[in-house]
This record gives C-alpha cells, sequence and structure tokens, in this order.
C-alpha cells in the first residue's frame, strides 16, 4: 500500500479517535457535573436540615407577647430608632432531670439574673446593666402561670419572674427605668452550661482556691479553664467567694460573660465549622425569646453588626443602689446616679465604666475643663477587653 493511500487512513484513524476522546470528555463532564451537583443538592440539604435544627431550637414566648400587647398603652416610647434594649433572664428553673440538683421545688422558678443589655444604634458600644435580685421594686399586677392576676406589690425584684414569668419582669423593669424594653431572652441552667462546654471551656483567674459544698465547686488558685458545670457553680456561689454579697456575685457574672464573649468571639469558633455548629445548637436550644428574635434571622439581624464593636466597647456594670432602708439586707435604687444611668440609655447617650470603681457601681465624679463639652458619667465596672487574670 503505498503513502498516499496510507495517509487518508491515517486521517480517518486519527479522526475516529479525536471523536473517541470527545466523547469520554462529554462523558467525563456530564458525570463531573452530576456529581458537583449531588454535592451541591446534598450540601443545600445539609445546610438546609442544620438550620430547620436551628430554628426548630428557639422556643418563642407567645404567652409574653400576648400579655405585654394587653399593656401595651402604658409600656415606655423608644426613643433612638436603631438603638435596641434587651432583656437578658437567667431563669433557675428546676425542671429537666439535671436541673432538679440546684433545688427541691422542680415547680418554681426566679430569675437568678437579668441584665438589661443596651445595644447603641450603630452598633458602636455594648452596655450590659445587671439589675439585683434584692433591689426592692414596684411589681405590677400580673398574669400568673394558672391564668390568674396577682395584686400590685413592692418586693424584691427576681419574684417578678416567679409570679409571672418574663412579661412581668419586663414591665417590671420597664416601670422600674422607663426604658422601652424590644427584645428578651430567658437562659436556664442547662442552657448556660451547654453553652459553655460548646466552646471547650473559658478561662478565668482565681486569686485563691474555692471549695464549695452547697455548689459542688472545688477550684485551685490562679488560670482556670471552667467546664459547664463549674461555670455554672461559679456565677452561682454567693458565701463561699468574694464577701458572701449579691455585690461580689454580679461582678463576678459579668467578668464570666466578658471572658465568655472574647471566647465566641474569637477566629477559633467563628471561623471554625466544626466548632462553631456545637455552640449556635447550644445557644438556640437554650433559647425562649420574644416572637420576634425566634428565628434565625431575628437572631441575625441583631447580632449581625456586633462584630463591629470592639471588645472594650462591650461593658458591664450594676444598677447604682445602696442598702434598702427598711431592711439592710435588701437594695433600693442610689438616687440621682440611678436615674442619670436610665436618662442616658434611654437617649443612647454614651456611659463608661471604670475597673477601680467601687463594687457599688455609683456613679463617678468626672473632671471637666472649662470650654468643653460635659464628659460621659462613669459608673464602677467592666469590659469585655479585661484579662481576668491581669
Amino acid at each position: 500500500m503505498s503513502d498516499t493511500e496510507g495517509t487518508p487512513l491515517a486521517v480517518a484513524g486519527s479522526s475516529a479517535s479525536g471523536r473517541g476522546r470527545a466523547r469520554r470528555r462529554r462523558r467525563w463532564a456530564r458525570g463531573t457535573a452530576l456529581a458537583v451537583a449531588v454535592v451541591v443538592v446534598a450540601a443545600a440539604g445539609a445546610g438546609w436540615a442544620v438550620y430547620m435544627k436551628l430554628e426548630g431550637n428557639i422556643t418563642p414566648d407567645e404567652a409574653a407577647a400576648a400579655e405585654l400587647a394587653r399593656f401595651e398603652k402604658e409600656r415606655p416610647t423608644a426613643l433612638v430608632k436603631d438603638a435596641r434594649n434587651i432583656l437578658l433572664i437567667g431563669s433557675d428553673s428546676r425542671s429537666g432531670q439535671e436541673n432538679r440538683r440546684y433545688g427541691r421545688d422542680p415547680g418554681t422558678q426566679r430569675s437568678d439574673t437579668v441584665i438589661l443589655l443596651h445595644l447603641s444604634a450603630g452598633r458602636r458600644s455594648a452596655t450590659a446593666v445587671s439589675i439585683p435580685r434584692d433591689l426592692m421594686v414596684d411589681v405590677p399586677g400580673c398574669r400568673r402561670p394558672d391564668g390568674s392576676r396577682s395584686e400590685p406589690v413592692f418586693t424584691m425584684f427576681n419574684s417578678a419572674f416567679e409570679v409571672g414569668g418574663s412579661a412581668c419582669t419586663i414591665r417590671t423593669v420597664e416601670k422600674l427605668t422607663d426604658i422601652r424594653v424590644d427584645h428578651h431572652v430567658v437562659v436556664d441552667f442547662d442552657g448556660f452550661k451547654d453553652m459553655v462546654d460548646a466552646v471547650d471551656g473559658v478561662e478565668v483567674c482565681l486569686r485563691e482556691p474555692i471549695d464549695d459544698e452547697a455548689a459542688e465547686l472545688r477550684l485551685s488558685a490562679g488560670r482556670v479553664t471552667l467546664s459547664g458545670e463549674q461555670a455554672l457553680g461559679y456565677v452561682r456561689a454567693r458565701k463561699s467567694i468574694g464577701d458572701g454579697s449579691d455585690t461580689s456575685r454580679m461582678e463576678r457574672q459579668q467578668r464570666f460573660l466578658g471572658a465568655l464573649v472574647n471566647k465566641v468571639r474569637s477566629n477559633d469558633v467563628l471561623l471554625n465549622p466544626v466548632k462553631l455548629y456545637p455552640v449556635l445548637d447550644a445557644a438556640t436550644s437554650s433559647l425562649t425569646t420574644d416572637p420576634g428574635l425566634a428565628s434565625l434571622r431575628g437572631l441575625y439581624d441583631l447580632v449581625r453588626g456586633l462584630r463591629q464593636i470592639p471588645t472594650e466597647g462591650v461593658q458591664f456594670l450594676t444598677v447604682p443602689r445602696e442598702p434598702y432602708a427598711g431592711n439592710a439586707n435588701r437594695d433600693q435604687l442610689a438616687q440621682p446616679a440611678a436615674e442619670k444611668l436610665f436618662e442616658r440609655l434611654r437617649r443612647d447617650a454614651p456611659v463608661a465604666v471604670d475597673t477601680d470603681g467601687d463594687e457599688k457601681a455609683t456613679e463617678k465624679e468626672s473632671g471637666k475643663t472649662p470650654g468643653t463639652a460635659s464628659p460621659a458619667p462613669t459608673f464602677s465596672g467592666n469590659t469585655a477587653a479585661e484579662d481576668t487574670c491581669a
């Protein structure tokens, strides 16, 4: 066979081979596209499943919403559109198998911790104000769990939650401060422990060892990473740590929350999906919120601006108070400092904290240079930027 005859055969063979490779490439491309599509759909399905799981964790507080709507006309008006006030309620509910170890009566609950969190417009700062459990306040008539209504009474603040739950606590805070509460969040013992465990513990610094039989807490002095169970005992202990007062306990809670904020904001948690999901799962599982927050979208819209707040802009303080005249074991608001604090939060005006102040969180005098604007009033407290071991 001549070369001239062989050439067409070679070209034909080459063409057939090329068509075969093309078909194989098309089949590979279709197979790859199908595989990618399957992965994308699976990922989307998994993402949707995760989203729905987290969304379903949150419990909407419909009863509180209905009660607050009933008294809408008497509630304060929000003065600054973009600012937000969220009432954080730590419930000492004994319901559930694990929680019963903290008390004998699983049918009662009180607000073990209440914090009014003010988020400034533009999210420049976050100010968390603790309200003492033993503060003497006017509690309005509230709807009880059985549907009956209580009578207005002057009593300790934490009884409001026992009588009428979150709605009664919100109305009591609004009556006390004249600040509109936009949202509320209730967290119980289990939720708090799960949150701490989800971030692999929170580090604190102890000046001396702790041996508290009631709290089942035994810790050595120095830097200690607390598990969820240990953290709960640490923030709730009263008689064995500090001076045994609720003042010392609230200060300890504030410093712990600052350390928790730092841990959650760290890249090790926020940028690691393996660590972030347990945090989100623990956080949402522990929440009972107003209907406006009872969704991932609602929570996201609230907290998305918080990422930009520097840790020194996350402040903790306690409402200014003093011993109650009728009982030295109770508290009352210290005036005019308390009203000055409430008035500035209402107007979204800045306040400052001084970590070297006394534990009563009273307003401190600030120097003013002639011809300059008055500085923000300063209250004793701390920020999330502080190192508890410094």
